[in-house]
């Protein structure tokens, strides 16, 4: 008996040994893992609190060599579940559903990630009305993140009936007709109505400058530029005061 006992001891050592750092669950189960690179690895817990007016939440999934992989699911501090994601080298990649602190779904979100050993990836377009269909080939450079792709579907989270649907490809807006249209290119879409709102169109109407900015813009054509802070905090250095 004592045999067996100083076994388990050492299989349990040896098997805690490879971990940096790690924490046990109330079943003795080894957690938020850190092997001796510093790298996340197997199952893990997140827990973020309550922060100026933002709700706290528990998140639960696996780290694969530092990046989350597989299923991840978070959780309310009050244990119901507000998202469940699903990774793939680090990045959003499949079927992503959100919740409110209710339960209710709130909308499904669609993302493909790239292979980080792939400098490019190529995806078909399909023909919203006859998804067999072929219309086109995209190619996209890998930049290292994840992109919209797919369907997308928004909910009301009360009664559980589909609000608008949009169809993405490669982080393009994809209409009816198999055009692609930027994020830049269209306004916040409008989910109240449940259906497309009028706003929610291409802006194509050219903005026209009143002659009297004009005639400031040329007579100060010439002059130095004021610097101004566009919110970037990055390498910002005040300027002394006079």
């Amino acid at each position: 008996m004592r045999l067996i006992f100083v076994l388990f001891l050492f299989i349990s050592l040896s098997g805690a040994s490879q971990w940096k750092t790690y924490t046990l669950n109330v079943k003795g189960d080894t957690l938020n893992r850190v092997d001796v690179t510093g790298m996340k690895q197997g199952p893990w817990v997140i827990s973020v609190p309550d922060l100026r007016g933002e709700r706290g939440y528990e998140e639960e999934g696996y780290f694969e060599n530092d990046f989350k992989e597989g299923i991840w699911k978070r959780f309310s501090l009050e244990g119901v579940k507000i998202a469940e994601e699903n990774y793939r080298w680090g990045k959003l990649n499949g079927k992503q559903q959100y919740f409110t602190y209710n339960g209710g779904l709130m909308r499904e979100e669609s993302w493909r990630a790239i292979d980080p050993a792939n400098p490019f990836d190529t995806v078909a377009v399909y023909d919203l009305k006859d998804p067999s269909k072929v219309l086109d080939y995209v190619v996209v450079k890998n930049e290292g993140l994840a992109m919209k792709h797919g369907r997308w579907t928004y909910y009301d989270a009360r009664e559980g009936t589909v609000e608008a649907t949009e169809f993405y490809v490669m982080n393009k807006l994809q209409t009816d007709d198999g055009g692609m249209i930027g994020d830049d290119d269209i306004r916040p879409l409008s989910v109240s109505s449940g259906r497309t709102a009028a706003t929610d169109t291409v802006t194509v109407k050219k903005t026209v400058k009143p002659q009297a900015v004009l005639d400031f813009e040329k007579k100060n054509s010439g002059k130095k530029k004021v610097k101004v802070r566009d919110g970037n905090t990055s390498g910002y250095k005040p300027e002394p005061v006079p």
